[in-house]
């Protein structure tokens, strides 16, 4: 039972409780008002019969939150999502509610917090880059871990319900990518004399893939034998993504996931500290993504020769070439990484003269040329993107070009405005050559040559007599 107690010029709740070691406490809860005071007591008790009473504690939310990467971030994230989301705790969550006692957190407080996230510049934002306030996507971002996290706690049994459970979010625009056609791509293609862009592009138009998958795809998941071209079987398999991780989510993961991490080429960065990323090959994010790819005749032949020449590559540089076995590799074996086709990349958008689009794009225009070819099937498209929802294709990479809409006016026209019935306003007749007839003159010409009308008469009927005959005979 819990009782009110006068204390000069506050009211106290006083009751106890069985604490996480089993011991018996003693709780003293001070209110401005009474009728504060009453609603406490009357709240402890009823949780207390209940037996959904939560135990008073003073963690603090940065104390929760180590707990919570301790106990779920590092069971249930990989290597990239340890990464980012570690440093949305310790940039943005840590510096502005970390010291609030998780119990005394309301909703109110996770809509204040939003608030100000919106109102708060990144972290990361370059000097004098004019970014005066963070994206609403990643004040979004930050709005789905706590909400997570304070799931947990309540699951922990450390506050009865969740306050960013229906938490007010900014307005975030998804705007879509921009793509190219595959007339630009073809044009990006012939205007290329960059090798290892030109079969980066054409795998990620081709065979949809991402970037990393480009950069981690090795030879012995190549299969390009004279008998599967000739047969038109050559495919690849994508089992394995090149990535750039932190040190700590390696150490702290004890490498989850991780194929191989390749040495470091510098020991020390420009300001003298040892590097805080690593380059690793590793598993995909998900089990959807380990998929098989058929590989279209032209870019099968692209792959031979391109291996054929990276074969002679290798008897020039001798023992000085590393072989990891990459189809992208660097002239001393290590693969390439991100940053070095991005820059090629930029750098041919700029010399053709080409719409301004990220390297990822291509995959979206692969994933909605795919749609287009074969007529909608997301299943098959799903399976060479290796997205793990099928709505991730029809919501994000199904883009709508502006030619097909083209094509689906005219279809409309042809199926549903061409019979004469429907139209509203009749369209100007149209002679042999395209000009259009003045149809009040021809009218006023034959009132007044009777003998013409006789004639045109003569040929309406010889043309009825014809048609009633093709229909007897039907």
């Amino acid at each position: 039972m819990a009782s009110i107690r006068r204390r000069r010029n506050s009211f106290v709740v006083v009751y106890t409780y069985t604490n996480e070691k089993g011991e018996q406490k003693q709780k003293w809860e001070s209110f401005k008002t009474y009728e504060e005071a009453h609603m406490r007591r009357a709240e402890v008790e009823y949780t207390q019969d209940l037996g959904t009473f939560q135990t008073p504690s003073k963690k603090t939310i940065s104390e929760f939150m180590d707990d919570f990467v301790r106990l779920y971030g590092e069971n249930r994230w990989g290597l990239s999502m340890y990464s980012s989301n570690t440093a949305l705790i310790r940039n943005y969550v840590n510096p502005i509610i970390g010291s609030i006692p998780i119990q005394a957190f309301t909703t109110m407080d996770a809509d204040k917090f939003i608030k100000q996230l919106q109102s708060s510049k990144p972290v990361d934002a370059p000097v004098n880059h004019g970014v005066k306030k963070m994206a609403s996507a990643n004040v979004e971002k930050i709005a789905k871990l706590m909400k997570c996290a304070f799931k947990q706690a309540v699951r922990w049994e450390l506050i009865p319900k969740n306050p960013f459970e229906s938490v007010i979010l900014p307005n975030v625009d998804h705007k879509k990518r921009d793509i190219w056609t595959a007339d630009l791509i073809r044009k990006a293609l012939d205007n290329c004399d960059d090798p290892v862009l030109y079969v980066a592009i054409n795998l990620s138009f081709a065979c949809s893939l991402r970037m990393g998958e480009i950069l981690g795809l090795t030879w012995d998941c190549v299969h390009i034998t004279d008998a599967d071209i000739a047969a038109e079987n050559a495919w690849i398999f994508v089992e394995k993504e090149l990535s750039r991780v932190t040190t700590q989510a390696l150490s702290v993961l004890e490498q989850k996931d991780v194929i191989k991490v390749f040495p470091t080429v510098m020991c020390r960065n420009h300001f003298g500290q040892k590097p805080t990323t690593q380059l690793v090959l590793k598993k995909p994010k998900t089990e959807s993504s380990i998929r098989r790819i058929w590989l279209p005749k032209t870019l099968a032949l692209i792959l031979r020769e391109w291996h054929d020449n990276q074969e002679r590559l290798k008897e020039l540089v001798g023992p000085d070439y590393t072989d990891y076995g990459f189809v992208l590799a660097q002239t001393n074996g290590r693969p390439w990484e991100h940053k070095s086709i991005e820059k090629a990349f930029n750098k041919l958008k700029d010399d053709a003269d080409l719409p301004d689009v990220v390297f990822h794009s291509l995959r979206h225009s692969s994933t909605t040329y795919k749609l287009k070819l074969n007529h909608g099937d997301l299943k098959a498209t799903q399976g060479d993107t290796g997205h793990a929802q099928i709505d991730m294709i029809t919501q994000i990479y199904a883009h709508i070009l502006d030619e097909d809409r083209k094509i689906n006016a005219q279809r409309f026209e042809e199926a549903f405005y061409a019979k004469p019935d429907l139209r509203k306003v009749e369209a100007p007749s149209q002679k042999a050559d395209g000009t259009a007839v003045n149809l009040n003159a021809l009218i006023e010409q034959l009132q007044q040559s009777p003998e013409l009308l006789e004639t045109l008469a003569r040929l309406v009927s010889a043309k009825n007599s014809e048609n009633a005959r093709a229909n007897s005979v039907q």
